[in-house]
């Protein structure tokens, strides 16, 4: 695996850049992703499901570092990126966010856990992609993902039991 070398004259206000271009992009996928979730709904508490399910006050508690991780991952890599790397980079970010958001209208927005779980499936597949394409130019961002992607599985596996529970 090949590390991509950060050039040792950057400027000062170049560094911060990505950073805050990731911090931004985070941030409205968590707002954009938010806007379709109501557990409280009459539909989701009529789903059937496991027991192991976490408490609904526990997603945000994971989620927030989780977001957090993503975009300092995102951001130190991107620093680091030069050319087709960091285009790359930059499109895998945001097409991982993008379907992190949408997985929520998939399955609260369209009241569909078979939805969900088909966006839930296409979000690990980018997830394992963006874990790739960041460690081979980071290997500490991209171990940084790990969490997320760790995270993202339980959440694939907890849709397809509700699936299972709800075959409607």
């Amino acid at each position: 695996m090949r590390q991509i070398k950060t050039p040792k004259h950057v400027s000062p206000q170049a560094s911060w850049q990505p950073y805050a271009l990731t911090t931004v992009a985070v941030t409205a996928c968590a707002v954009a992703g938010a806007a379709a979730v109501n557990p409280d709904s009459t539909w989701y508490r009529g789903l059937e499901k496991p027991r192991w399910q976490p408490p609904s006050w526990a997603f945000g508690a994971v989620w927030t570092p989780l977001y957090a991780s993503i975009a300092w991952a995102g951001g130190r890599a991107l620093h680091r990126a030069r050319g087709d790397d960091r285009r790359g980079l930059a499109a895998g970010v945001g097409a991982n966010l993008a379907l992190n958001a949408a997985w929520n209208w998939m399955f609260f927005g369209c009241r569909s856990p078979k939805a969900g779980l088909l966006g839930t499936l296409a979000l690990d597949v980018s997830n394992a992609e963006l874990i790739r394409r960041t460690t081979r130019i980071d290997r500490t961002a991209g171990r940084s993902l790990l969490p997320y992607a760790a995270w993202c599985a339980f959440a694939t596996a907890l849709n397809a039991s509700i699936v299972r529970r709800n075959p409607a």
